[in-house]
């Protein structure tokens, strides 16, 4: 069957998850609450340390290679899991918690020592947290396999956050929402320059002095700033400690070859948590970002009151599940994970042995603005409820390519990743929307039908693409996936010719 968005399956969808949070508490974080498998109803409002972990250079190793093959994609993740187990050791023993590993990034939370009293004493902690992360990255590269040391950048904020769970389906994690994570995370990622940056308010804390905030993301801490704060911290780890037992637990379970094979479509049936180094699946996609605009200043807006933080955590789930469903139930493509208030995943039309790549392009637009279609829907019907959602937008950005998927780190604490260029492209085109704005990467435009091209003019980026104008558009310039959708829909739309209807889409066997 064809890929279709309909707006009656949708709203259902969206009331059931309504009512999934029509009841939600919010409490203030204690240290004898566990952060695990908290209930999708819940939020803790913790006040914390975020600490971000950027690896530049994880581009430069994907761009190594002429044509984005196999070997590049081995290297790649066999670079990202010697660090991930180097890093993982060091969060360990500094009793910091890691939140999210999400290919070159890293974000962890220093939640001790406890107490509003203790900001700083936190603040100097995550300090040689990130400084320890560095030195050991700078050594946790391995020669024999052509694989680089690790370039870091880490930005540094502390102050209030929402921790609610993150994931779905066996899968959690707790994820922390408003600005100490996201303003963390930029400063991590917002620049060229390694080194250690801290906010303001950060800088505030440990009593450095405050920067105009355009020079924040520029100005690194000094050695001396870096070295107080060690000295501080008195961390019971330290460089020689973590990587002789990086180096041991590497010889005693050896990482592995990764090995790679190709997932048969839909990309929604495929198991990730089964998956391994020695198990890998390599094909070309499409990767999708879809990020709400404008979330961590609605969280900062509504954090500080009980009933107005619990809209957010309704907000939340309501959305985040409903574009879960339509990217995995309606268009069979499957979730890597769920970064803060940002969904990415996948995209495959073909068979076990191809991809077909124009038709994997089409499915993608019109995903993007089925998306965006949920999206709105969703908003309308929290609005309806009396759940306050402010000015949030959706900025949705989607790029084709070679795509290796697989799980890192130790046997019991493996990660899920995905990594390729079109990972990283589908990002940067997200990240030029507005909240409004839906765009598509180089290499997705160069596959596409005339009619995906049109729509996204030389620009690559088009306003309020909702899915009824996807499929229209798409359909009336001939493009042969919207016309199997619009197809289907008038199928099922009549009794006579819902049995037609029912046979497989072969979308590259279709003639005009």
């Amino acid at each position: 069957m064809a890929h279709t968005w309909k707006h009656d399956r949708a709203k259902s969808s969206i009331d059931k998850r309504i009512e999934d949070v029509r009841t939600v508490s919010v409490v203030d974080w204690t240290r004898d609450k566990s952060l695990e498998d908290i209930p999708t109803n819940k939020a803790y409002r913790m006040d914390a340390v975020h600490l971000y972990v950027d690896i530049p250079n994880l581009r430069e190793l994907l761009d190594s290679t002429a044509v984005e093959g196999p070997t590049c994609h081995k290297r790649t993740l066999r670079f990202l899991n010697l660090h991930y187990r180097a890093v993982e050791r060091i969060l360990s023993g500094a009793e910091a918690r890691r939140v999210d590993f999400h290919n070159q990034r890293l974000h962890a939370v220093v939640s001790k020592p406890y107490g509003s009293d203790s900001e700083a004493d936190r603040v100097r902690k995550a300090v040689a947290v990130a400084q320890l992360i560095s030195d050991v990255l700078a050594e946790t590269g391995d020669d024999d396999e052509q694989i680089p040391n690790a370039d870091v950048r880490i930005g540094i904020d502390t102050g209030l956050a929402l921790a609610v769970n993150n994931g779905r389906n066996g899968y959690r994690e707790p994820l922390f929402l408003g600005s100490p994570a996201n303003k963390a995370a930029k400063l991590a990622s917002n620049g060229t320059t390694l080194g250690i940056f801290l906010s303001n308010s950060a800088r505030r804390a440990i009593g450095l002095e405050e920067l105009d905030e355009d020079d924040v993301p520029k100005t690194p801490l000094t050695e001396e700033e870096i070295s107080a704060c060690q000295e501080a911290a008195d961390l019971d780890v330290d460089k020689d400690s973590i990587v002789d037992a990086w180096r041991k637990d590497n010889e005693k379970s050896p990482i592995g070859t990764f090995e790679f094979s190709r997932s048969t479509p839909p990309l929604r049936d495929l198991e990730i948590t089964s998956l391994s180094p020695a198990n890998s699946r390599r094909m070309d996609t499409v990767s999708v970002y879809a990020d709400v605009d404008n979330f961590t200043a609605y969280v900062d807006a509504h954090i500080e009151d009980d009933e107005q933080a619990k809209d957010v955590v309704r907000c939340l789930h309501v959305i985040r599940a409903e574009l879960d469903r339509v990217l995995t139930a309606d268009f069979g493509g499957r979730r890597i994970r769920f970064i803060g208030d940002c969904i990415h995943g996948h995209i495959l039309e073909g068979t076990a042995h191809q991809t077909y790549d124009e038709e994997t392009v089409s499915t993608a637009t019109l995903c993007a603005g089925a998306l965006r279609s949920s999206f709105d829907l969703a908003l309308e019907r929290l609005q309806a409820n009396g759940i306050d959602t402010d000015d949030l937008g959706l900025a949705i950005g989607f790029e084709f390519g070679p795509t290796a998927i697989t799980r890192l780190g130790m046997r019991g604490d493996k990660v899920r990743c995905s990594v390729g260029r079109a990972v990283l492209g589908s990002e940067d085109e997200q990240r030029r929307c507005t909240g409004s704005q839906t765009a598509i990467g180089d290499a997705a435009y160069g596959v596409a039908s005339d009619a995906v091209r049109e729509l996204f003019g030389k620009a690559k980026i088009v306003p309020d693409l909702t899915y009824d104008t996807a499929v229209s558009a798409l359909s009336e310039d001939g493009d042969k996936v919207a016309k199997a959708a619009v197809a289907e829909a008038y199928a099922l739309s009549s009794p006579a010719l819902a049995r037609a209807a029912e046979e497989p889409f072969r979308p590259h066997c279709t003639k005009d």
